[in-house]
């Protein structure tokens, strides 16, 4: 067996291309940090290269790269996820000028590997079953190839702890884990399933609290993110992890607070409820895309349907663990104007920060399928927008079903409404009064970033910032203070959370507003066609 050469590795992770719902430009401002999240799939594909090699990151998003970066390096890693296509393909032309080979991987390129052509190696799929043949081939003299993963068969249980130490803690309001891969549920337009498969698999118990160990030793304190796209798809599994879970946090005395994603059906599982609040989990991110139980079939998430979701979100505020939920608008079996249905149920379900996007069709995924079977699908449709645009403003790359201009109506009236400042703080007023935090610890570790700036001045510098707040802001805060001081502390991150999203919410109205007055341009599509098109879709 031959030894690795000594090589430098430079790994980039690139822009993302716009500010969208998820980056929370203002909220990090408040913080004093520079992104709310690190890059986790690059820091463990380090973890998988030999020891002989020399690493460096470079965050894009956070720090500049530099002439002498490059001049470093002998190969350059990069890719990411859609929104990043544009600055990655930037940073391959930047390399091919430098003379550097350069690697791209990740769920785009795994996704639209063509557009990823200029790159010298594209390693795609999971890396866990590629990395080593990449690694031979380098040693060998290669400085091109494609090296292609078979699907959803990496052994997740074989994956190094990440390379922690690559980061700069302090750049990024929050840390991230991966417990599981691959989701059992179909949704259509979700491309997890095509990623990762419908078998979620896991890593050890070992593996997991030997990477919480990692991150305790090396100091870290805080809100520490499962990225895991259901946490809850192998329950199997994570009976058994979650005991072991709880016990480290307490032996050490809850360094992390958690927060993870999963399926809403988590709500009908007591047991899931309460392993989950005593390891300390505070936040949940639920996909409920719309409240109309047929365009939830037709999508093919009926783990949704037959249920009172607002009521499911209710048992996980029971449980202790708010909900921030994602909302979809551009479905083909949405009813005519379905913006109050929508709007009713996030306020019944009292969820504050709701990420409501336009329907995009992401490559690769069952829906993308259908549309080119349809002839629905624009030229394009795997070209992220590169300037000033994301899934909110440039969603409905397609031809829906319903007229375009009622697609985009609605998603502004929702926007709307449900970021005015009255609305939002009521609804983080209610959910103060659906959480209950019994099981979870009150108190923040010592260490945590989210300690920096007291309650009070982040109410203030967001309220400042957004005059048009001040009073319902002001009001919420005094109303979960005169509770009890962790329902306070609770409803403070959701308050800064705002200082993104009211203003963002905003934007988005104006872009959509954009959007409308260029179809007013456009030639009227007469009535009876429309109903033509809806019937032979929806038939």
């Amino acid at each position: 067996m031959t030894v690795p050469q000594p090589c430098n590795v430079l790994m980039l992770y690139p822009l993302f291309s716009a500010e969208s719902f998820w980056s929370f430009g203002e909220s990090c401002k408040l913080m004093g940090v520079k992104r709310p999240a690190a890059p986790l799939g690059l820091i463990t594909v380090a973890a998988m290269l030999p020891e002989s090699w020399t690493v460096r990151l470079i965050d894009c998003n956070t720090g500049p790269l530099a002439d002498e970066d490059l001049a470093w390096a002998d190969v350059v890693f990069t890719g990411g996820m859609m929104p990043q296509q544009a600055d990655t393909l930037r940073l391959i032309e930047l390399c091919r000028a430098a003379g550097k080979p350069v690697v791209v991987g990740g769920p785009d390129a795994t996704s639209s590997p063509h557009i990823y052509e200029r790159a010298d190696f594209r390693v795609l799929g999971e890396a866990e079953s590629v990395i080593a043949e990449f690694i031979a081939a380098w040693d060998g003299g290669a400085r091109s190839g494609v090296f292609t993963a078979p699907k959803f068969q990496a052994d997740v249980t074989t994956t190094p702890v990440p390379r922690f130490d690559l980061l700069k803690f302090e750049d990024y309001l929050y840390l991230g884990v991966q417990y599981s891969r691959g989701c059992p549920f179909t949704c259509e337009f979700c491309d997890i399933i095509e990623l990762y498969g419908r078998v979620p698999r896991t890593k050890t118990n070992v593996q997991m609290l030997a990477e919480l160990d990692r991150l305790y030793a090396m100091g870290y304190r805080g809100h520490l993110d499962f990225v895991d796209d259901n946490f809850i798809g192998n329950k199997k599994s994570l009976r058994l992890f979650l005991p072991q879970l709880a016990e480290w946090q307490r032996a050490h005395g809850y360094p992390f607070e958690l927060s993870t994603e999963a399926s809403v059906n988590l709500a009908d599982d007591p047991e899931l409820l309460d392993l989950m609040g005593a390891a300390n989990f505070f936040g949940i991110f639920v996909g409920i895309e719309s409240p109309d139980p047929a365009t939830l079939v037709a999508m093919r998430k009926k783990q949704n349907t037959r249920r009172n979701i607002a009521e499911s979100i209710h048992k996980i505020y029971a449980a202790g663990m708010l909900v921030t939920a994602g909302f979809i608008v551009g479905f083909d079996n949405e009813k005519v104007s379905m913006a109050e249905a929508m709007i009713d149920f996030i306020e019944e379900a009292a969820i504050p920060v709701s990420m409501v996007g336009l329907l995009y069709a992401l490559p690769n995924t069952q829906l993308t399928r259908r549309l080119e079977r349809e002839g629905r699908l624009h030229p394009g449709h795997d070209l992220a927008p590169t300037i000033g645009a994301d899934q909110c403003t440039s969603g409905i790359n397609f031809d829906p079903v319903r007229p375009l201009r009622d697609i985009l109506m609605d998603y502004k009236t929702v926007l709307e409404r449900i970021y005015s400042p009255a609305a939002y703080a009521n609804r983080v007023d209610r959910l103060m009064t659906l959480l209950d935090r019994s099981k979870q610890r009150h108190e923040l570790a010592e260490g945590d970033i989210r300690a920096r700036v007291g309650a009070m001045e982040t109410v203030h510098r967001v309220v400042t910032a957004i005059p048009e707040a001040r009073g319902p802001l002001w009001q919420t805060f005094m109303n979960c203070a005169k509770r009890d001081t962790s329902s306070a502390r609770i409803a403070v991150q959701m308050i800064a959370a705002y200082a993104h999203l009211g203003p963002f919410s905003r934007k988005v109205i104006e872009a959509i507003d954009g959007r409308l007055a260029a179809l007013d341009d456009e030639a009227v599509v007469p009535a009876a066609t429309i109903e033509a098109t809806a019937a032979r879709h929806l038939a």
